[in-house]
């Protein structure tokens, strides 16, 4: 099974590339769920009826302009949870559910901006609270995929510059010690362990060349349950839609798992 994530950056504008890509992913195999972050749309604007005419189940969550979540399958789905029962918080950021005897969550962290800002603080708070409510969830029979876009690195091989970039945003010892807690949890980062010499990006800022210069970050995780390693067959980041017209500044990331 294939499972994968995206930050799509506005579904609006980037609804026929999602399903081209549902169709063609690469190396042959399709998506069986795909999870989608900064949809940027109100629920009553969701293209739906694009997805199930595709033959697709689906959940989504969303509010107007910011943050925004989806989770699309080729499979039945259940037990669909929207946010984090560890915090009341009023942002779309979260939607999971069970499909294909999996517990998948869809994940859109929160920036933090800047390591002195507000907005970080409350970064941290939501960060405790996934946290949280992973630990009740290990309790569950079925296996965790915990996917999207985490806003963390997890150590400098995640990151073009790591001196320039020391102690900034995304790269903050703070968040990175909460990227290892979830690692405690018992979850293995799908990536790295595929690719342990890491310097493999998944997001290129629009402004000063980021793309074509390949100065970049990896943020994009897929966290499996310990439970699913010997599952494990690849992870990947398929660059190919970031260069691509108006593409988002994130690219998708797979991971096939032994059915």
């Amino acid at each position: 099974m294939r499972l994968a994530t995206w930050n799509v950056n506005s579904l609006n504008v980037r609804l026929d590339q999602v399903l081209a890509w549902l169709e063609h992913s690469p190396e042959g195999s399709k998506v069986d769920v795909l999870v989608l972050q900064e949809t940027k749309l109100s629920d009553d604007m969701f293209p739906f009826q694009a997805f199930t005419r595709a033959g697709f189940d689906l959940s989504f969550f969303g509010q107007k302009t910011y943050n925004g979540v989806a989770l699309i399958s080729r499979h039945p789905i259940s037990s669909v949870v929207k946010n984090m029962p560890t915090l009341d918080d009023p942002m779309a950021r979260v939607i999971s559910a069970k499909v294909l005897g999996l517990r998948v969550i869809g994940a859109y962290f929160p920036n933090g901006q800047d390591p002195l800002s507000d907005k970080f603080v409350y970064k941290m708070k939501w960060l405790s609270a996934l946290q949280a409510w992973l630990t009740t969830l290990r309790l569950e029979p079925e296996p965790i995929v915990l996917m999207g876009d985490f806003n963390i690195t997890w150590d400098d091989l995640d990151v073009w510059d790591p001196v320039g970039l020391k102690d900034s945003i995304h790269c903050t010892h703070q968040e990175r010690e909460h990227f290892q807690a979830l690692v405690d949890l018992g979850l293995l980062d799908a990536h790295r362990s595929i690719h342990p010499e890491g310097k493999k990006f998944s997001w290129w800022d629009y402004r000063e060349g980021g793309w074509p210069r390949n100065k970049g970050m990896r943020i994009d995780h897929i966290l499996l349950s310990l439970s699913l390693k010997e599952r494990l067959l690849a992870c990947e980041i398929d660059t190919e839609p970031r260069g691509h017209e108006r593409p988002s500044d994130h690219a998708p990331v797979w991971v096939d798992l032994k059915d």
